[in-house]
Order: structure tokens, then C-alpha cells, then sequence
């Protein structure tokens, strides 16, 4: 088995830098088209950066510089940490310590980030090339399913969570993330574009069953979606903030106690303005370490065989 599936590895390979050629050639444009799409992309990602810019900066300023109209988005003509060294004295009245906040921040992320991803790439897998019947269907509902936010399923989960004794439990964070529509659908995608039928039948005629294929072949073959489903699981759980199902002070995490911090009117701007930019910094960092998967990962999201 080892010796085929180096074979196809070579040959998926062989492909991908077929096709990269074949890309870079069908998309070549004019200098001054290059240009233009420079141009264009980087106040793309000047408008996009401008938020995180601004929150830095606010975060720097006193409560009197931050009030000033028209704002100033970058200068910062006094700038003090102020707003960070608040923060201590603004979190001095916890009923518990600190500590077990951040404790349940980190595990419900890493918990529920490793489960969705794991199950994600199981249930593509099976759609993409378990041979099940009706599977079209099932990834046309996937589809649908995509246009419905959170918010539409809040009163069926509530219901669902207290047939099932889950309120005030872990189980309020991970379940509502373990059925992500969004995963199934990329690691799909990922699957049928990267993943060729012939490799799968090498292995099948080597003996492979399918949860050998799925650890041996599938899993190091969509590493780079796997990385990108890990950001994003990881930045919307690590935010998440459960709404009339978490009650129980030992069981909430960083964000519901930030949210108290921000919620203290005016007065408390720049509060809000570092808590904000703590907040970001663990996706922020997620982001860095599997940026590089994350355009090739997206960008397969569309493409089949």
C-alpha cells in the first residue's frame, strides 16, 4: 500500500503543478491591469484593517482624546495604558478567580475546535467518497442550511438542550458547533478537488478499509483545510457568548466576563477599546500560524474534477 499511495502522491502533485501552470497562465493581465488590481486589493485590505487599527489605537488614548469629533482613527497625541491597567480594578469583584474564566475559555475552545474539525472532515468524507446513496440531497440541504444565522436557531437549541439536561453545562458551548454547516461544506469541496477516485481505489485494492483511507490517506491530504476549519472554529467559539443557558458562575468564560467590562457606558471606552483588542489577539494568532492554508483552502472551495 505504501508503495501506491507514493505513486498517486507523486502524480496528485504532478497535477496541482499542472494546474497552478495552467492558472498562471489563463489569469496573466497587462502591466497595467496588474496595477489596477493592486490598487485595488490594497484599500481592500486597508478598509479591512482599519477596524483592528482603530481599536489599538483607542485603546492607547485617554477617555477625553477618545470623545473627540471627528474622530482620529490612528494619531494618538497622549498615549497611555491606562485603559489596561484598569482592568485589574475592574475585575477585583469576580465571585471566582479569575483564572478559571480564561480555564474555560481554553478548554471549551480547544475542546469544541478539535470535535468540529474532526467531525467535519468524517461526515465530507463520507459525502465526497462513501459511496452513500442520496448524498447530493443530503449536501443540497448542507446548502440551504448555510443561509440560516444562529440567532434563527436559538429557541430550537434552547428547547433541545433542556430535553437533554445540557443548560448550565460544556455541553451549551460544543453541541451547537459539532453539526457546522459551514465545515462540512468546505472540507467537501476540499475533498472532491484533491482527493482523485483512483487513489481511493489504490488503497481499497492494497486492503485498505475505509477508516485506514480515512487516517492515512484523507487526513494528511486535506491538512491545509483542516488548518483553516481549525481558525475559524477557533475564532467563533472562543467568542461565543450563549445567551439564557449559562447561568452558573464556575461554567462562564472570558467573554461574558469582558462583556460586563463593556457595558459600563462612556466612562468605560477605552476599557472596552483593550478589552476588545485582548480579545482578538488569541484568534489573531490562530490566524497567523495557518494563514498559508487558509487562500488554498478557500479557494478549493469551488473546484471539482
Amino acid at each position: 500500500m505504501k508503495s501506491s499511495f507514493n505513486r498517486f502522491i507523486k502524480r496528485l502533485r504532478e497535477r496541482k503543478n499542472r494546474r497552478a501552470a495552467e492558472n498562471v497562465k489563463r489569469y496573466t493581465r497587462s502591466r497595467a491591469g496588474n496595477v489596477f488590481y493592486f490598487l485595488f486589493l490594497s484599500c481592500c485590505g486597508l478598509f479591512s484593517v482599519l477596524p483592528l487599527v482603530y481599536c489599538v489605537s483607542s485603546s492607547l488614548k485617554p477617555l477625553d482624546e477618545i470623545l473627540i469629533f471627528p474622530p482620529r482613527l490612528v494619531i494618538v497625541l497622549r498615549p497611555t495604558f491606562e485603559n489596561y491597567l484598569s482592568l485589574p480594578e475592574l475585575l477585583s469583584n469576580l465571585k471566582i478567580p479569575l483564572s478559571r474564566y480564561v480555564f474555560n475559555s481554553l478548554f471549551v475552545s480547544i475542546v469544541t475546535t478539535f470535535l468540529y474539525v474532526f467531525i467535519s472532515t468524517m461526515a465530507a468524507f463520507v459525502l465526497a467518497k462513501g459511496g452513500l446513496k442520496g448524498s447530493k440531497v443530503i449536501f443540497i440541504i448542507i446548502q440551504f442550511a448555510l443561509l440560516y444565522t444562529s440567532y434563527t436557531l436559538a429557541v430550537p437549541q434552547y428547547l433541545v438542550f433542556s430535553k437533554l439536561n445540557l443548560i448550565d453545562s460544556y455541553g451549551v458551548y460544543i453541541f451547537p458547533y459539532l453539526a457546522s454547516t459551514m465545515g462540512v461544506f468546505l472540507m467537501k469541496q476540499y475533498i472532491d478537488g484533491y482527493v482523485p477516485n483512483a487513489l481511493m481505489e489504490a488503497a481499497e485494492i492494497d486492503g485498505a478499509g475505509y477508516f485506514r483511507i480515512f487516517f492515512k490517506i484523507i487526513i494528511p491530504t486535506v491538512k491545509p483545510c483542516i488548518l483553516t476549519l481549525t481558525l475559524f472554529g477557533f475564532r467563533d467559539v472562543w467568542s461565543a457568548i450563549p445567551q439564557g443557558t449559562i447561568f452558573s458562575e464556575q461554567l462562564k468564560t472570558l467573554p461574558q466576563i469582558m462583556a460586563q467590562i463593556t457595558s459600563g457606558g462612556i466612562a468605560r471606552t477605552g476599557s472596552t477599546m483593550a478589552v476588545t483588542v485582548i480579545m482578538m489577539l488569541p484568534p489573531i494568532l490562530v490566524y497567523m500560524i495557518s494563514q498559508s492554508n487558509v487562500v488554498e483552502a478557500m479557494s478549493s472551495a469551488g473546484i471539482k474534477e
